[in-house]
């Protein structure tokens, strides 16, 4: 697999989405940034990360037949393979927080944005852009961050953690081609942040309510339990789980 290493760029997804304009890349073409200028995250967020502290970048994974139905099976794939690296480093109570936050307990020390490439009805490759605290101790303004650093209190290898995500990324799209996808949900909903407890949201009202989460739809949609026993199922513009 193909690794460019670039000291600076706007965003890893945008150079890798620009650099498959001009070339012909092969699968799991992995761009990495020292510095990200214009790191994003879900929802158009800032992702703020201090220059060759953390691991910065996106991979490029192609598909023969993808429906854009199963779309979310990526970002399944995607949080357990990170889950699967981070818990070879023993990383301690790994949690998903929908739909694809990494944390270690409360704290969040990975972000994923997956941008896909579409061809009529069918994910044709997916920009997978991975932002994960590595090296960085100090978050200003950001009481949920955290790093691996901080957690294992000692510096880690931005590259051989790379290598570990891309073998991990290549093990998950092989199970995904091989076994039936209930597994991987299944295993996805093991690690989802907050399940069966109770917990407080926002709407896009900005309005608070309490509720379960019970899961996550096969469309990818959170599914809280709320009162009188109602099952709701909420997309990610329709509301945001509080801390």
């Amino acid at each position: 697999m193909q690794i460019l290493k670039l000291n600076a760029t706007d965003s890893t997804n945008l150079y890798l989405k620009n650099l498959m304009l001009s070339e012909t890349l092969e699968d799991y073409t992995t761009v990495i940034a020292n510095k990200q200028l214009k790191g994003r995250g879900q929802m158009g967020t800032a992702w703020a990360s201090q220059a060759g502290k953390n691991l910065t970048c996106s991979v490029l994974k192609k598909f023969d037949t993808f429906s854009i139905a199963d779309r979310f099976l990526l970002n399944i794939c995607v949080s357990l393979a990170i889950c699967r690296s981070l818990k070879q480093l023993q990383i301690p109570d790994l949690r998903i927080k929908w739909p694809n936050d990494i944390l270690s307990g409360h704290h969040k020390i990975c972000g994923i944005l997956i941008e896909n490439i579409l061809s009529g009805r069918n994910i044709e490759a997916a920009i997978i852009g991975i932002g994960i605290n590595v090296n960085q101790v100090e978050f200003k303004g950001l009481p949920q961050a955290s790093s691996l650093k901080r957690l294992l209190g000692r510096t880690l290898s931005l590259e051989e953690l790379l290598q570990s995500i891309l073998e991990s990324l290549a093990h998950y799209f092989s199970v995904l081609s091989n076994k039936p996808a209930e597994a991987l949900h299944a295993s996805y909903e093991d690690l989802l942040f907050r399940k069966g407890k109770p917990s407080t949201f926002k709407n896009k009202a900005d309005e608070m309510f309490m509720g379960f989460i019970d899961g996550v739809s096969h469309d990818g949609k959170l599914l809280v339990i709320l009162e009188d026993n109602i099952k709701q199922a909420y997309d990610l513009k329709e509301i945001r789980l509080l801390y």
